[in-house]
């Protein structure tokens, strides 16, 4: 909570150097890191597709098990690259120093169980300029009983986690975990290089919805990562043993490396949990350009 303390301090020391201070020390921690980090080398291709101005939208079929039963509903993934501000640790709004180039990853799921809906939302920004996990993870869940938040901020090696839920067991918390890697940042790195994702044993912070929905630890767990490639596309799977759970991913075998589908498969209280996503169709617009009543009918091309 590294972090926080920083706030505190700066709010019982009022004066001008305290504040000053705080955004030093930050700054030369994160200098010192990123000094010790591998840079990451895009190629052109890679360039050409994510920085012409424009997001990728990919629309899902969903089947989303919740409460034992199979939901319908949809997702959507946006992918987009932009600044990322590491003092406010925040999208930037102007060029800085502080700033690093990100892809961030938005994704949504929606569906009903029974009488009231489901809104899943889950915000990602891995970094490219340097071999490194998410720097920022946020994800919200929206339900007729209520909504619950929870953010990870990287600070050295380890996540500041941020949660605050309707749920009385819950409610306020503010707790670190390690820093490893992160299932939110998967997809992100499929679309950078399917062949270059970590195999074997490792460790990973499971996904922050399954977390929440799941009321799961907030920990680094042990998993088994695997990569295959199958004749329409590569497959990355993850298995976490404590947790009896398995995802999956699958990609195209060519530049811009589409995900095409995941999966994701755990035990729920003794019974087989499967949800899945299916691509429907993809977009690439500049979608915060388009606010007006004209652009709907480009929800009806994504099936939304």
């Amino acid at each position: 909570m590294h972090k926080l303390l920083y706030i505190a301090l700066a709010v019982l020391i009022t004066s001008c150097n305290s504040n000053t201070s705080t955004k030093s020390t930050t700054t030369d921690i994160n200098s010192k890191r990123m000094e010790s980090l591998e840079d990451l080398t895009l190629n052109q291709e890679f360039k050409d597709y994510w920085y012409n101005g424009k997001a990728e939208i990919s629309s899902y079929e969903l089947s989303q098990s919740r409460y034992g039963e199979m939901r319908d509903g949809k997702s959507v993934m946006i992918f987009v690259t932009e600044p990322f501000n590491t003092i406010d640790e925040v999208k930037a709004d102007n060029p800085s120093e502080d700033n690093r180039p990100v892809m961030k990853l938005n994704v949504t799921r929606d569906f009903n169980t029974g009488i009231y809906p489901y809104s899943i939302m889950s915000s990602t920004f891995l970094p490219l300029d340097k071999k490194d996990n998410a720097i920022k993870i946020s994800s919200s869940i929206q339900e007729w009983c209520g909504h619950t938040y929870m953010q990870l901020n990287q600070y050295d090696k380890v996540y500041d986690v941020s949660l605050f839920s309707y749920f009385q067991s819950e409610q306020e918390d503010y707790f670190e975990v390690e820093q490893v890697m992160t299932e939110n940042q998967i997809p992100i790195q499929l679309r950078i290089d399917p062949t270059a994702m970590p195999i074997g044993d490792l460790k990973l912070i499971p996904s922050l919805e399954y977390l929440r929905l799941k009321h799961v630890e907030t920990k680094a767990y042990d998993a088994t990562a695997n990569f295959r490639e199958i004749e329409d596309g590569y497959l990355y799977s993850v298995r976490y043993k404590e947790l009896d759970r398995i995802i999956a991913f699958k990609t195209q075998k060519e530049a811009p490396y589409k995900i095409l589908s995941w999966m994701e498969r755990y035990n729920d209280n003794g019974q087989p949990a499967v949800s899945t996503g299916t691509l429907i169709k993809t977009l690439n617009t500049a979608y915060w350009s388009q606010k007006g009543s004209e652009f709907e009918v480009l929800r009806d091309s994504l099936q939304l």
